[in-house]
Protein backbone atom coordinates (compact mmCIF):
# COMPACT_ATOMS: atom_id res chain seq x y z
CA UNK A 1 0.00 0.00 0.00
CA UNK A 2 1.35 3.18 -0.92
CA UNK A 3 0.30 6.23 1.57
CA UNK A 4 0.62 10.05 1.14
CA UNK A 5 1.15 12.69 4.59
CA UNK A 6 -2.05 15.05 5.59
CA UNK A 7 -0.03 18.35 5.46
CA UNK A 8 -1.35 19.74 8.70
CA UNK A 9 -1.09 16.75 11.40
CA UNK A 10 1.66 14.29 9.39
CA UNK A 11 -1.14 11.56 9.61
CA UNK A 12 0.18 8.75 6.85
CA UNK A 13 -3.04 7.68 5.26
CA UNK A 14 -3.52 5.06 2.53
CA UNK A 15 -4.26 6.88 -1.37
CA UNK A 16 -6.92 4.03 -1.40
CA UNK A 17 -9.51 4.30 1.34
CA UNK A 18 -12.67 2.59 2.33
CA UNK A 19 -16.23 4.24 1.45
CA UNK A 20 -19.18 2.57 3.29
CA UNK A 21 -22.17 4.27 1.37
CA UNK A 22 -22.61 0.39 -0.40
CA UNK A 23 -21.31 -1.95 2.17
CA UNK A 24 -23.97 -4.62 2.44
CA UNK A 25 -24.51 -8.42 3.56
CA UNK A 26 -24.45 -9.80 7.38
CA UNK A 27 -22.85 -8.00 10.07
CA UNK A 28 -19.94 -10.69 9.86
CA UNK A 29 -20.04 -9.98 6.37
CA UNK A 30 -19.36 -6.59 6.49
CA UNK A 31 -17.06 -7.01 9.30
CA UNK A 32 -14.73 -9.07 7.32
CA UNK A 33 -14.69 -6.92 4.64
CA UNK A 34 -13.49 -4.11 6.74
CA UNK A 35 -10.82 -6.57 8.58
CA UNK A 36 -9.51 -7.50 5.42
CA UNK A 37 -8.96 -4.06 4.28
CA UNK A 38 -6.92 -3.15 7.65
CA UNK A 39 -5.04 -6.17 6.78
CA UNK A 40 -4.10 -4.79 3.03
CA UNK A 41 -2.71 -1.43 4.31
CA UNK A 42 -6.13 0.21 4.13
CA UNK A 43 -6.14 2.79 7.21
CA UNK A 44 -8.50 5.86 5.39
CA UNK A 45 -12.55 5.19 6.02
CA UNK A 46 -15.34 7.61 5.70
CA UNK A 47 -18.27 6.97 8.02
CA UNK A 48 -21.23 8.12 5.67
CA UNK A 49 -23.01 4.65 4.77
CA UNK A 50 -26.69 4.35 3.42
CA UNK A 51 -27.91 2.89 6.26
CA UNK A 52 -26.82 2.17 10.23
CA UNK A 53 -25.52 -1.36 9.85
CA UNK A 54 -22.44 -1.26 8.59
CA UNK A 55 -21.46 1.16 11.80
CA UNK A 56 -21.59 -2.53 14.11
CA UNK A 57 -19.11 -3.84 11.78
CA UNK A 58 -16.71 -0.64 12.14
CA UNK A 59 -17.41 -0.99 15.39
CA UNK A 60 -16.13 -4.74 15.71
CA UNK A 61 -13.21 -4.61 12.83
CA UNK A 62 -12.04 -1.75 14.55
CA UNK A 63 -11.51 -2.64 17.87
CA UNK A 64 -7.99 -3.30 19.12
CA UNK A 65 -6.78 -1.22 16.14
CA UNK A 66 -8.13 2.34 16.76
CA UNK A 67 -4.93 4.12 16.47
CA UNK A 68 -3.84 2.33 13.75
CA UNK A 69 -6.82 3.51 11.54
CA UNK A 70 -8.55 6.66 10.65
CA UNK A 71 -11.92 7.84 10.46
CA UNK A 72 -14.00 9.99 8.78
CA UNK A 73 -17.47 11.12 10.40
CA UNK A 74 -20.04 13.47 9.01
CA UNK A 75 -21.93 16.39 10.76
CA UNK A 76 -25.03 15.57 9.43
CA UNK A 77 -25.73 12.58 7.95
CA UNK A 78 -28.10 11.11 10.68
CA UNK A 79 -29.78 7.31 11.07
CA UNK A 80 -32.59 8.07 13.37
CA UNK A 81 -34.59 4.84 12.01
CA UNK A 82 -31.70 3.05 10.85
CA UNK A 83 -31.50 4.64 7.20
CA UNK A 84 -29.26 7.44 6.39
CA UNK A 85 -30.98 11.05 6.83
CA UNK A 86 -29.39 14.81 5.99
CA UNK A 87 -30.27 17.01 8.71
CA UNK A 88 -28.42 20.61 10.17
CA UNK A 89 -30.61 20.33 13.29
CA UNK A 90 -27.75 20.96 15.56
CA UNK A 91 -29.23 18.37 18.43
CA UNK A 92 -29.83 15.54 16.18
CA UNK A 93 -25.74 16.48 15.01
CA UNK A 94 -24.71 15.83 18.66
CA UNK A 95 -27.05 12.94 19.51
CA UNK A 96 -25.77 10.93 16.40
CA UNK A 97 -21.64 12.20 16.85
CA UNK A 98 -22.04 11.08 20.66
CA UNK A 99 -23.84 7.22 19.15
CA UNK A 100 -20.87 7.01 17.35
CA UNK A 101 -17.90 7.66 19.50
CA UNK A 102 -19.62 5.37 22.33
CA UNK A 103 -20.00 2.73 19.92
CA UNK A 104 -17.02 2.71 18.07
CA UNK A 105 -15.25 3.05 21.84
CA UNK A 106 -13.52 5.77 20.87
CA UNK A 107 -13.61 9.61 22.35
CA UNK A 108 -12.11 11.70 18.36
CA UNK A 109 -12.71 11.46 15.37
CA UNK A 110 -9.55 11.56 13.15
CA UNK A 111 -11.79 14.02 10.57
CA UNK A 112 -15.07 15.82 11.33
CA UNK A 113 -16.68 16.72 8.68
CA UNK A 114 -19.61 19.00 7.40
CA UNK A 115 -21.54 16.69 6.07
CA UNK A 116 -22.42 17.49 2.01
CA UNK A 117 -22.76 21.64 1.63
CA UNK A 118 -23.01 22.56 -1.75
CA UNK A 119 -25.42 25.97 -1.57
CA UNK A 120 -24.59 29.47 0.07
CA UNK A 121 -28.04 29.45 1.59
CA UNK A 122 -27.10 25.62 3.21
CA UNK A 123 -23.71 27.37 3.67
CA UNK A 124 -25.04 30.21 5.94
CA UNK A 125 -27.53 28.08 8.00
CA UNK A 126 -23.84 25.46 8.78
CA UNK A 127 -21.80 29.18 9.67
CA UNK A 128 -24.49 30.85 11.34
CA UNK A 129 -26.69 28.42 12.97
CA UNK A 130 -24.52 26.66 15.50
CA UNK A 131 -23.33 23.64 13.75
CA UNK A 132 -19.73 25.23 12.63
CA UNK A 133 -19.47 26.89 16.25
CA UNK A 134 -19.75 23.61 17.85
CA UNK A 135 -17.61 21.72 15.32
CA UNK A 136 -15.00 24.44 16.06
CA UNK A 137 -15.08 23.57 20.39
CA UNK A 138 -15.14 19.76 19.26
CA UNK A 139 -11.46 20.38 17.72
CA UNK A 140 -10.10 22.71 20.46
CA UNK A 141 -11.46 19.61 22.91
CA UNK A 142 -9.90 17.00 20.96
CA UNK A 143 -12.97 15.00 19.94
CA UNK A 144 -12.03 16.08 16.27
CA UNK A 145 -8.48 16.39 15.55
CA UNK A 146 -9.12 17.77 11.62
CA UNK A 147 -12.34 20.03 10.53
CA UNK A 148 -13.29 19.31 6.84
CA UNK A 149 -16.10 19.21 4.84
CA UNK A 150 -17.90 17.68 1.82
CA UNK A 151 -18.95 19.45 -1.36
CA UNK A 152 -19.32 18.79 -4.84
CA UNK A 153 -19.66 22.48 -6.03
CA UNK A 154 -15.77 24.62 -6.82
CA UNK A 155 -17.66 27.99 -5.26
CA UNK A 156 -18.68 26.96 -2.14
CA UNK A 157 -15.89 24.43 -1.11
CA UNK A 158 -13.55 27.92 -1.78
CA UNK A 159 -15.49 29.80 0.45
CA UNK A 160 -14.89 27.09 3.12
CA UNK A 161 -11.54 26.92 2.63
CA UNK A 162 -11.48 30.74 3.05
CA UNK A 163 -11.97 29.81 6.58
CA UNK A 164 -8.42 28.58 6.93
CA UNK A 165 -9.67 26.10 9.36
CA UNK A 166 -10.30 23.24 7.27
CA UNK A 167 -7.48 20.36 6.72
CA UNK A 168 -9.45 18.28 5.05
CA UNK A 169 -11.79 18.63 1.82
CA UNK A 170 -14.31 15.25 0.25
CA UNK A 171 -14.70 15.93 -3.53
CA UNK A 172 -16.13 14.60 -6.30
CA UNK A 173 -13.40 14.08 -8.89
CA UNK A 174 -13.09 11.86 -11.83
CA UNK A 175 -12.92 12.50 -15.72
CA UNK A 176 -16.05 13.00 -16.44
CA UNK A 177 -17.23 15.76 -13.71
CA UNK A 178 -13.80 17.38 -14.33
CA UNK A 179 -14.60 17.82 -18.32
CA UNK A 180 -18.08 18.83 -17.46
CA UNK A 181 -19.97 15.38 -18.01
CA UNK A 182 -22.85 14.52 -15.49
CA UNK A 183 -24.90 15.74 -12.99
CA UNK A 184 -22.36 16.83 -10.13
CA UNK A 185 -20.18 18.05 -13.28
CA UNK A 186 -20.41 21.36 -11.16
CA UNK A 187 -17.52 24.02 -12.19
CA UNK A 188 -15.77 24.84 -15.52
CA UNK A 189 -12.99 22.36 -16.59
CA UNK A 190 -10.06 25.34 -15.15
CA UNK A 191 -12.30 26.13 -12.06
CA UNK A 192 -12.13 22.89 -10.84
CA UNK A 193 -8.49 22.28 -11.77
CA UNK A 194 -7.28 25.74 -9.45
CA UNK A 195 -9.67 24.02 -6.49
CA UNK A 196 -7.12 21.36 -6.63
CA UNK A 197 -3.99 23.72 -6.68
CA UNK A 198 -5.49 25.85 -4.14
CA UNK A 199 -6.04 23.32 -1.99
CA UNK A 200 -2.19 21.98 -2.00
CA UNK A 201 -0.83 25.23 -2.01
CA UNK A 202 -2.98 26.25 1.29
CA UNK A 203 -2.05 22.42 2.48
CA UNK A 204 -5.69 20.85 2.71
CA UNK A 205 -5.97 17.32 1.41
CA UNK A 206 -8.45 16.09 -0.47
CA UNK A 207 -10.26 12.61 0.14
CA UNK A 208 -12.12 11.56 -3.36
CA UNK A 209 -15.69 10.54 -3.39
CA UNK A 210 -17.60 9.10 -6.42
CA UNK A 211 -14.17 7.92 -8.44
CA UNK A 212 -15.93 5.59 -10.89
CA UNK A 213 -19.03 8.77 -11.54
CA UNK A 214 -21.67 6.40 -9.65
CA UNK A 215 -20.16 3.44 -11.10
CA UNK A 216 -21.22 4.96 -14.80
CA UNK A 217 -17.38 5.11 -15.91
CA UNK A 218 -17.11 1.65 -15.55
CA UNK A 219 -19.62 0.37 -18.41
CA UNK A 220 -19.41 1.47 -22.10
CA UNK A 221 -23.64 1.74 -22.15
CA UNK A 222 -23.80 3.83 -19.39
CA UNK A 223 -20.34 5.81 -19.56
CA UNK A 224 -20.36 9.22 -20.02
CA UNK A 225 -18.07 9.00 -22.13
CA UNK A 226 -19.68 6.19 -24.59
CA UNK A 227 -16.60 4.06 -23.72
CA UNK A 228 -15.73 2.30 -20.46
CA UNK A 229 -12.71 2.87 -18.34
CA UNK A 230 -11.03 0.67 -15.38
CA UNK A 231 -11.26 1.29 -11.80
CA UNK A 232 -7.59 1.44 -12.36
CA UNK A 233 -7.59 4.38 -14.38
CA UNK A 234 -9.89 6.24 -12.41
CA UNK A 235 -7.85 5.38 -9.43
CA UNK A 236 -5.21 7.32 -11.26
CA UNK A 237 -6.84 10.07 -12.46
CA UNK A 238 -7.62 11.18 -9.04
CA UNK A 239 -4.81 10.09 -7.41
CA UNK A 240 -2.69 12.53 -10.30
CA UNK A 241 -4.95 15.80 -9.10
CA UNK A 242 -2.56 18.44 -6.77
CA UNK A 243 -3.75 17.83 -3.23
CA UNK A 244 -5.04 14.08 -3.47
CA UNK A 245 -4.35 11.79 -0.58
CA UNK A 246 -6.73 9.23 -0.84
CA UNK A 247 -9.58 7.95 -3.15
CA UNK A 248 -12.87 6.16 -0.90
CA UNK A 249 -14.59 3.75 -3.65
CA UNK A 250 -17.92 2.57 -2.09
CA UNK A 251 -17.47 -1.24 -1.96
CA UNK A 252 -20.40 -3.23 -1.77
CA UNK A 253 -18.74 -6.91 -0.89
CA UNK A 254 -15.35 -8.76 -0.62
CA UNK A 255 -15.32 -8.97 -4.47
CA UNK A 256 -15.54 -5.21 -4.94
CA UNK A 257 -12.90 -4.85 -2.08
CA UNK A 258 -10.57 -7.33 -4.13
CA UNK A 259 -10.91 -4.98 -7.56
CA UNK A 260 -9.94 -2.13 -5.22
CA UNK A 261 -7.00 -3.34 -4.28
CA UNK A 262 -5.89 -4.49 -7.51
CA UNK A 263 -4.89 -0.88 -8.18
CA UNK A 264 -1.69 -1.62 -6.38
CA UNK A 265 -0.52 -4.25 -7.87
CA UNK A 266 -1.73 -2.96 -11.16
CA UNK A 267 1.04 -2.29 -13.96
CA UNK A 268 1.47 1.57 -14.99
CA UNK A 269 0.19 0.59 -18.92
CA UNK A 270 -3.43 -0.74 -16.87
CA UNK A 271 -2.98 2.35 -14.84
CA UNK A 272 -2.86 4.89 -17.98
CA UNK A 273 -5.54 6.74 -18.18
CA UNK A 274 -4.61 8.84 -21.30
CA UNK A 275 -7.77 7.70 -23.39
CA UNK A 276 -9.52 10.19 -21.57
CA UNK A 277 -7.50 12.86 -23.98
CA UNK A 278 -9.97 11.74 -27.13
CA UNK A 279 -13.32 13.20 -25.61
CA UNK A 280 -11.97 15.69 -22.97
CA UNK A 281 -13.52 19.26 -24.48
CA UNK A 282 -12.09 21.52 -26.89
CA UNK A 283 -11.17 24.00 -24.15
CA UNK A 284 -9.59 21.80 -22.18
CA UNK A 285 -7.16 20.61 -25.29
CA UNK A 286 -3.19 21.97 -24.37
CA UNK A 287 -4.02 21.62 -20.53
CA UNK A 288 -1.33 19.63 -19.24
CA UNK A 289 -3.50 17.20 -16.47
CA UNK A 290 0.01 15.48 -16.08
CA UNK A 291 -0.68 11.97 -16.76
CA UNK A 292 2.83 11.31 -17.34
CA UNK A 293 1.91 9.62 -20.89
CA UNK A 294 4.83 11.28 -22.36
CA UNK A 295 7.29 9.60 -20.30
CA UNK A 296 10.03 7.73 -20.72
CA UNK A 297 11.56 11.66 -21.60
CA UNK A 298 14.82 11.21 -23.49
CA UNK A 299 16.37 13.92 -21.76
CA UNK A 300 15.61 12.84 -18.25
CA UNK A 301 12.88 15.33 -17.34
CA UNK A 302 9.56 14.58 -14.95
CA UNK A 303 7.79 16.33 -17.48
CA UNK A 304 4.01 16.26 -15.47
CA UNK A 305 5.41 17.25 -12.04
CA UNK A 306 7.41 20.34 -13.74
CA UNK A 307 4.13 21.18 -14.95
CA UNK A 308 2.45 20.62 -11.66
CA UNK A 309 4.48 22.36 -9.77
CA UNK A 310 4.44 25.50 -12.39
CA UNK A 311 0.87 25.27 -11.77
CA UNK A 312 1.11 25.57 -7.87
CA UNK A 313 3.54 28.32 -8.48
CA UNK A 314 1.18 30.48 -10.10
CA UNK A 315 -1.46 29.69 -7.73
CA UNK A 316 0.58 31.44 -5.21
CA UNK A 317 2.10 28.31 -3.76
CA UNK A 318 5.94 29.67 -2.35
CA UNK A 319 6.72 25.83 -1.65
CA UNK A 320 6.19 24.28 -5.43
CA UNK A 321 9.33 27.05 -6.13
CA UNK A 322 11.62 25.31 -3.87
CA UNK A 323 10.42 22.05 -4.78
CA UNK A 324 10.90 22.89 -8.76
CA UNK A 325 14.47 24.11 -7.63
CA UNK A 326 15.37 20.64 -6.05
CA UNK A 327 14.65 18.42 -9.27
CA UNK A 328 17.58 17.06 -10.63
CA UNK A 329 16.19 17.47 -14.56
CA UNK A 330 14.91 20.87 -14.63
CA UNK A 331 12.68 22.71 -17.65
CA UNK A 332 15.69 24.12 -19.37
CA UNK A 333 16.95 20.86 -20.04
CA UNK A 334 14.51 20.15 -22.61
CA UNK A 335 16.12 19.48 -25.87
CA UNK A 336 12.96 19.42 -27.84
CA UNK A 337 12.77 16.27 -29.70
CA UNK A 338 9.21 16.00 -30.00
CA UNK A 339 8.63 12.89 -28.14
CA UNK A 340 6.44 14.35 -25.58
CA UNK A 341 4.57 15.99 -27.92
CA UNK A 342 3.92 13.32 -30.03
CA UNK A 343 2.84 11.01 -27.35
CA UNK A 344 0.80 13.80 -25.47
CA UNK A 345 -3.00 13.14 -25.73
CA UNK A 346 -4.06 16.61 -24.84
CA UNK A 347 -1.67 18.00 -27.33
CA UNK A 348 -0.05 20.30 -24.83
CA UNK A 349 3.11 22.14 -26.26
CA UNK A 350 5.35 20.86 -24.10
CA UNK A 351 8.41 22.28 -25.83
CA UNK A 352 7.27 25.70 -26.03
CA UNK A 353 5.72 25.22 -22.20
CA UNK A 354 9.17 24.42 -21.19
CA UNK A 355 10.99 27.29 -21.88
CA UNK A 356 8.05 29.40 -20.29
CA UNK A 357 8.57 27.22 -17.11
CA UNK A 358 11.97 27.36 -17.30
CA UNK A 359 11.69 31.67 -17.87
CA UNK A 360 9.80 31.81 -14.66
CA UNK A 361 11.47 30.13 -12.48
CA UNK A 362 14.94 32.06 -13.19
CA UNK A 363 13.20 35.02 -12.43
CA UNK A 364 11.84 33.79 -8.75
Amino acid sequence: MEYRTLPHGGEKISVIGLGSGSLSGTEQEMTDVICTAIQNGINYFDMAPSRQAPFYAYAKAFAGCREEIMTQMHFGAVYKDGNYGWTRNLNDIREQFSWELKLLDTCYTDVGFIHCIDDRTDLDEVMNGGIWEYMKALKKEGAIRHLGFSSHNPDIARRILDTGLVDMMMFSINPAYDYRKGDYAIGEVEERARLYRECEQMGVGISVMKPFAGGQLLDAKTSLFKRALTHEQCFQYALDRPAVLTVLPGVRNMQDLETALGYITASPEEKDYSVIGEFTPQDAKGVCVYCNHCQPCPGGLDIGLINKYYDLALAGDEMAVGHYRKLPIQADACIKCGHCESRCPFHVKQETRMEEIADYFSRQ
